[in-house]
């Protein structure tokens, strides 16, 4: 663990678990922070190290055993690949930042596993570090403090979920798919599913296991096959955040954030700060609601918090 006499030392290095969109976003952002440098690329398949080193000019391993000198790692891989994944690193003392996206109790269960494999090998995680959860979390508690008493309305979209198109990638016979998030007012959400399949395969199966998976569940979806996905894809996302409520005795306090983003982008940039802020925590398991704004940002911190304050 960095204190922040360290810090200001030595850069934070960093190693990218995965090769997808999000973590080659992540290897842009680390190269363009002056505090952190790359500690190499983590991947699973021997087939593609060549290839990877070749694109990157970075070192690649199949796994951390070589990551020796790492202060964190960045998950970018599926959510649920996480709680497999995560507690190979923390249990080595290197810290771990993931964009788990399963809202509610599965968040809070992989919170209390990660923090029992960083109290093992004294190190810390951050889970569910992207725009949402993450970043959107915060200004959800801001909200709060303003107006302790009301509701807060999330509207995401529209635009491509990552998340939820792996979900559906991972269905037997997908050979390729795009899930993209409708906003339906009011925090709600429509689903629209894109799938080519392999030769052979039940669009109904397929649609029976979409509407069946926790991703899914719980919004109206809809799954429809066609010829050529890549032909649709913008990874353009945003997200309106709206709470209505008291404060004090004043009632109707109205209050609202709006973004549009590109996702890969932002959930690597909200990625790599967090590497930045987990490495000054102590041995746990912490959301980004937990940790204080200003270790998420470079520079210096009395600097920081006289310019924003």
């Amino acid at each position: 663990m960095k204190g922040l006499d360290d810090l200001e030392k030595s850069p934070v290095r960093v190693a990218v678990v995965g090769y997808g969109h999000i973590a080659r976003e992540a290897v842009k952002a680390i190269n363009a922070a002056q505090d952190m440098e790359i500690a190499g690329i983590v991947i699973r398949d021997p087939g593609k190290v060549d290839e990877i080193s070749r694109q990157s000019g970075l070192p690649v391993f199949l796994g951390s055993e070589k990551l020796d000198g790492a202060d964190v790692a960045i998950l970018a891989i599926a959510s649920r690949a996480v709680p497999e994944v995560a507690p190979s690193y923390l249990e080595r003392g290197i810290c771990t930042v993931d964009c788990f996206d399963i809202h509610g109790e599965a968040l809070m269960l992989l919170r209390e596993r990660l923090h029992r494999s960083a109290l093992k090998g004294n190190s810390a995680a951050m889970t569910g570090a992207g725009w949402d959860p993450g970043t959107d979390s915060i200004f959800r508690g801001v909200f709060e403090v303003i107006a302790p008493r009301g509701i807060t309305y999330t509207s995401f979209g529209p635009g491509v979920s990552m998340g939820h198109t792996v979900a559906v990638k991972q269905i037997q016979g997908v050979r390729d798919a795009l899930s993209l998030t409708l906003p339906a007012g009011q925090g709600m959400h429509r689903r629209a599913v894109y799938v080519e399949l392999d030769e052979g395969t039940s669009l109904e199966n397929v649609r029976k296991a979409v509407l069946c998976d926790s991703y899914f569940c719980n919004d109206e979806t809809t799954v429809e096959e066609v010829g050529d996905v890549k032909s649709m894809v913008d990874l353009g996302h945003g997200v309106r955040m709206e709470r209505k409520g008291v404060s004090a005795c004043a009632d109707n306090q109205r209050m609202a954030v709006e973004m549009t983003l590109t996702n890969p982008s932002a959930t690597a940039q909200v990625m790599v700060s967090a590497a930045r802020g987990i490495v000054l925590q102590p041995p746990g398991c912490y959301t980004m609601l937990e940790i204080p704004v200003a270790d998420f940002l470079p520079g210096d911190r009395e600097a920081n918090i006289r310019r924003l304050v």
